[in-house]
């Protein structure tokens, strides 16, 4: 098999895991997948926000996942669950989130203020959430909820912002969530510190230097000295 073609396959299983594994973890709160090749293995590591319903009692449910797993073509898989220390600013949590509050029968645009106060008080620089689909009516359009920081080009667009998707299955149709953030941590190109500087200090650091480098020629030239008084003397 070509290289090109053995991380195109790769890619696909990565992709068909996780939409496998979204719909298997959707009521503990699902905020990520990380898939490892180790020498031992596969190590597959589940984000969510309650480890003990992906658990199961006496571990159950993880050795089920773990077995499944195995169908999907992954070798000697090893699953591990990670608590989300903070959710708000897991996109793909919240996006996951909502599409179940919107399952539930909350009104979207109740839904998308909701949880865009939530992520915007919890700290983050930016967030922005789009919900798609016949919101109203037979027409599908797109509603946006905005607030703070947010971009969409260039590098920080892919460093910066977080994103997460999701989708909400209703009687009138499937509603797509799109969640993205940008954390309180995240660095911008408009963002910039301005240090104080000690001029006093650096006064004193110049006038040290430049009476190092005077003492440095003053030594220079007595050895110069020295030395022309020792070669008259042998002459």
């Amino acid at each position: 098999m070509a290289v090109e073609r053995k991380f195109v396959t790769e890619r696909i299983k990565r992709v068909r895991v996780k939409e496998w594994m979204i719909q298997e973890v959707r009521n503990a709160g699902f905020g990520g997948l990380d898939i490892t090749r180790t020498p031992l293995g596969t190590q597959v590591t589940l984000f969510v926000e309650r480890p003990g319903l992906v658990i199961g009692k006496g571990g159950r449910r993880i050795r089920l996942l773990t077995e499944r797993l195995k169908e999907f073509g992954i070798e000697n898989p090893q699953v591990s669950v990670d608590e989300i220390e903070k959710p708000e600013f897991n996109a793909q949590l919240m996006a996951s989130l909502l599409a179940r509050a919107l399952e539930r029968g909350w009104y979207f645009r109740k839904a998308g203020y909701r949880f865009l106060y939530r992520i915007m008080e919890a700290g983050a620089k930016g967030c922005e959430i789009e919900i798609s689909g016949k919101l109203t009516s037979e027409r599908a359009r797109t509603e946006k909820f905005i607030a703070g920081t947010m971009v969409h080009t260039g590098e920080p667009a892919y460093s910066a912002v977080r994103r997460g998707f999701d989708v909400a299955i209703k009687k009138l149709g499937v509603l797509g969530v799109t969640v993205r953030i940008i954390p309180p941590d995240a660095v911008l190109p408009d963002e910039f510190e301005v240090k104080e500087v000690d001029i006093q200090a650096m006064k004193e650091g110049e006038e040290a230097k430049v009476e190092a480098n005077i003492g440095a020629e003053k030594s220079e030239k007595s050895e110069g000295e020295h030395e022309n008084v020792g070669d008259s003397g042998n002459e």
